[in-house]
């Protein structure tokens, strides 16, 4: 997806059971949708963030989405048991979906995990990729990108960043 591309409907699987759609999230001023998975090392130093960030703008009309697209054949623990698990772990503010045949993460464009994507009140994509700038040690932040998106993104504004480059695993595809 480049940006201003607008969002494809679909619907996924949730880890309560449910089937949650993007249509789910029509009356939301922005959503995020945040490509990532249970086992990759970066996807888990930035669960805490991503969860904080979800609670900080809930108020602010910011709809949120998880998505798992890894083969879960070969990653089993990416797999909806493995996310029904962490789901209920981390207490998630937001649904966590299964791409099973990873065909959102394709009409996305995703290559990473985690790699965000932002898209404004018209559903049009704002800004991709990145998080901030320091996966490692949340207290060496210096770039927020995606905290900077949304802000720009509720207050109506256009995004400095629209692209920063995702850091973390490559999605696992399936052969």
């Amino acid at each position: 997806m480049n940006i201003g591309d607008t969002l494809t409907h679909f619907e996924l699987p949730s880890t309560d059971g449910k089937a949650v759609n993007s249509y789910d999230f029509s009356d939301k001023y922005a959503l995020l949708i945040i490509v990532s998975c249970n086992h990759c090392p970066y996807a888990q130093a930035y669960w805490s963030r991503l969860i904080s960030l979800a609670n900080k703008y809930e108020e602010d009309n910011l709809g949120v989405m998880a998505i798992s697209a890894n083969d879960t054949v070969a990653y089993p623990q990416d797999g909806m048991d493995g996310m029904k698990q962490l789901h209920r772990q981390l207490n998630m503010p937001f649904p966590y979906l299964l791409d099973e045949n990873q065909e959102v993460a394709k009409s996305l464009g995703a290559e990473r995990t985690p790699e965000v994507f932002l898209f404004n009140n018209k559903r049009e994509l704002v800004y991709k990729g990145a998080i901030d700038d320091n996966w490692e040690n949340p207290n060496a932040v210096m770039q927020v990108y995606l905290e900077d998106a949304i802000e720009y993104s509720l207050d109506g504004l256009e995004i400095d960043y629209p692209e920063v480059p995702a850091i973390g695993c490559s999605i696992k595809w399936k052969s």
